[in-house]
C-alpha cells in the first residue's frame, strides 16, 4: 500500500498579517492552503492508494463556512480522484458538548465517495475497507465522555487517565491479536505518545492529554503508525519496524516552531517492512525570532537594530523583537525606527520587558529558612516596591493569627 499521511492542518490559523484582498482570506490562512494543495496534489501526482489525515483541521472547533469551503474543495479533489481518504477526528475537530457534531461531520453526513471520517475508537478489516490493508483507528480521546461511557467516576484525574489509557491499550492489543496475520496493520491516533518530543504547540491545544504507553505503538504486528496532535516532526521508533511518525503540522503556528521544517510523508506499507519517504514542504513562511539585552543607555536603536538581520533577509517573514532592559531606559527606545527597519517583513512584533531590580540581599547570618511567614512578607513588600504595604503586612498578621486559632 502506498500511503500518503499528514496531520495537523489548523487552516483557520489568522493570527498574524493582513487579509488578501482577491480572495477576502486571511493572508495566513492562504499559507496553510498553499501547503494543503502541495500534500493534495503529490497524492494525485505519485498515485497513492490511500490518505490518512492524523487529526486538527481546523484552530477552531466551530470553523467559519468560509474555512470549511476552502478544506472542502481540497478532500473533494481525492474523492473525485478515486483516492480513499480517512480523516481522523482531532481534539481541535471536536465538540466539547455531548451530541453535537464534529468539525468534519459532513464527509460522513453527505456520504462523500472515497471519504470517510474516523470519529471512533474501531477498527477496519480489509473487507471493510476493500483494500489490502487493516486500520486501527484511535481519534482523540475525550476524557470526559470515556468517563461516562465507562462508568469510571469517583477517581481523581490521574486515576482517571491511567485506567482510560489501560483500556484503550487492552482494545488496541484485542484488535492486533484478531487481525489477519498476512495483511499489514495501520494504527492512525491523534494522541500524544509516550517519549515524544514536543514543540510549542501547547498554545493550540486544548485541554491535558491522555498518553499512549510506547509500547503498543512500538507494537511489531503494526506496520505503520500514522499519529496527530504534535507538532514537531519526527519517528518515535527510528530505524526499527513499525515506523511511528508524526508528521507536524503543515505550517509554523507560532514562534516556537521557528525552526521547524514542515513535512507529509509518502509511505510503502508492506507487512513486517515499510519504507518511508519524508516530503518536505517547500515555501514556508519564515518566522525569526530576535532577543535583545540592553546593558547601556547609549546608542540604544543602532544596538537594537544590530540584533535584527538584514533587511533582505527579513522580507515575508513574521518577526519578533525581545527586548530586556532597566524600565528607567525606556523611552530611549524608538519604536519607529525599528519599524521602519522591519518594514519589509511580514509582520513585525516588539515585545518590550521591562526589568525592575528586585532582589534584597539577606544578611550573611540569615538565610530565608529562618525566616518566619511575616518575616518574609515584610521582604516580599520591600523587593517590589509595595504601596500600603504596612496595611498588607498588618492584613497578612490578622489573617495568620486566625490561622493559628483554628489550629
Amino acid at each position: 500500500m502506498k500511503l500518503l499521511h499528514f496531520a495537523d492542518a489548523h487552516i483557520d490559523m489568522a493570527n498574524y498579517g493582513r487579509h488578501d484582498p482577491e480572495t477576502g482570506l486571511p493572508l495566513r490562512v492562504l499559507d496553510f492552503l498553499k501547503s494543503l494543495d502541495t500534500i493534495v496534489d503529490a497524492a494525485l501526482n505519485e498515485n497513492v492508494d490511500m490518505v490518512i489525515f492524523a487529526g486538527d483541521t481546523y484552530k477552531d472547533r466551530s470553523p467559519a463556512p468560509t474555512f470549511q469551503r476552502e478544506w472542502g474543495r481540497r478532500i473533494i479533489r481525492l474523492s473525485q480522484a478515486g483516492i480513499p481518504t480517512f480523516l481522523l477526528v482531532g481534539n481541535h475537530d471536536m465538540s466539547p458538548a455531548v451530541g453535537r457534531a464534529n468539525s468534519v461531520q459532513e464527509f460522513d453526513t453527505l456520504q462523500i465517495p472515497h471519504v470517510r471520517v474516523l470519529q471512533k475508537p474501531e477498527f477496519l478489516s480489509a473487507e471493510e475497507l476493500g483494500l489490502p490493508v487493516q486500520i486501527i483507528a484511535i481519534p482523540y480521546v475525550s476524557r470526559s465522555g470515556l468517563v461516562a461511557a465507562l462508568e469510571i467516576e469517583g477517581l481523581d484525574k490521574e486515576e482517571v487517565y491511567s485506567e482510560i489509557e489501560n483500556r484503550l491499550t487492552e482494545l488496541i492489543i484485542g484488535w492486533l491479536d484478531n487481525a489477519d496475520k498476512e495483511l499489514p496493520v495501520i494504527l492512525t491516533a491523534h494522541a500524544s505518545v509516550q517519549g515524544a518530543a514536543y514543540g510549542s504547540e501547547r498554545t493550540v491545544m486544548l485541554g491535558s492529554d491522555l498518553v499512549l504507553p510506547a509500547s503498543i505503538v512500538k507494537d511489531k504486528r503494526l506496520d505503520y503508525v500514522a499519529l496527530g496532535h504534535i507538532h514537531k516532526p519526527q519517528d518515535l521508533n527510528e530505524g526499527a519496524h513499525p515506523p511511528v511518525i508524526y508528521p507536524g503540522s503543515i505550517e509554523r503556528v507560532d514562534f516556537g516552531e521557528a525552526a521547524d521544517k514542515k513535512y507529509f510523508v509518502i509511505a510503502e506499507v508492506t507487512k513486517g517492512q515499510t519504507q518511508v519517504d519524508w516530503k518536505n514542504l517547500d515555501g514556508i513562511r519564515p518566522f525569526i525570532d530576535c532577543r535583545a539585552v540592553l546593558t547601556s543607555d547609549e546608542n540604544v536603536t543602532e544596538t537594537l537594530i544590530a540584533a535584527l538581520p538584514k533587511p533582505k533577509d527579513l522580507e515575508g517573514a513574521i518577526l519578533r523583537l525581545m527586548i530586556e532592559y532597566p524600565r528607567e531606559w525606556d523611552p530611549l527606545i524608538d519604536d519607529g525606527a525599528l519599524r521602519q527597519y522591519a518594514e519589509n517583513s511580514f509582520e513585525f512584533h516588539l515585545v518590550k520587558r521591562p526589568q525592575v531590580e528586585a532582589r534584597i540581599r539577606l544578611p550573611e547570618n540569615q538565610t530565608l529558612g529562618s525566616l518566619s511567614p511575616l518575616e518574609l512578607l515584610d521582604q516580599y513588600w520591600r523587593a517590589n516596591h509595595t504601596d500600603n504595604a504596612e496595611v498588607l503586612q498588618k492584613l497578612a498578621r490578622d489573617i495568620l493569627s486566625g490561622e493559628e486559632e483554628t489550629d
